[in-house]
């Protein structure tokens, strides 16, 4: 069951959950209109949200300002082979913000969901920065 929870606003719901459950593995677990989605990975649970259409997280606020996707904020998926990720996720067209970097605790790359979205996929380097103890 997720224990975390993030909305992610996306101008394209069905281009989201083929992206993150085709590429990222997410399971969709809820799909009710093309306005709206719900995914897991994992503890994380991701809402997908259209703007500009409601009720729910992709209404306007009561100034009229429409939420959007984009930005800097971001999940980070932990993945065993960063360099076989990356591989794989460029022959599949990803389109990848940065290359590469390696920082304290391990290595890591931002890409893009089709709406802009980022999405950091990390490789710890070291034991402490990983979610969980290797199999």
């Amino acid at each position: 069951m997720p224990t975390v929870s993030v909305r992610y606003i996306v101008n394209d719901v069905d281009a989201a959950i083929a992206f993150h459950c085709g590429l990222l593995g997410f399971h969709e677990e809820m799909h009710p209109n093309p306005s709206f989605a719900m995914l897991t990975h994992g503890d994380l649970r991701l809402v997908l949200s259209r703007p500009g259409v409601g009720p729910g997280g992709g209404q306007a606020m009561p100034d009229g300002q429409l939420p959007e996707p984009g930005g800097w904020n971001r999940f980070s998926l932990e993945v065993a082979d960063l360099g076989a990720t990356v591989a794989q996720l460029r022959a599949a067209g990803v389109h990848f913000r940065n290359d590469i970097v390696t920082g304290v605790g391990g290595q890591q790359i931002l890409i893009n969901d089709p709406s802009g979205n980022p999405v950091e996929l990390f490789e710890p380097t070291l034991p402490e920065a990983r979610l969980s103890p290797p199999s």
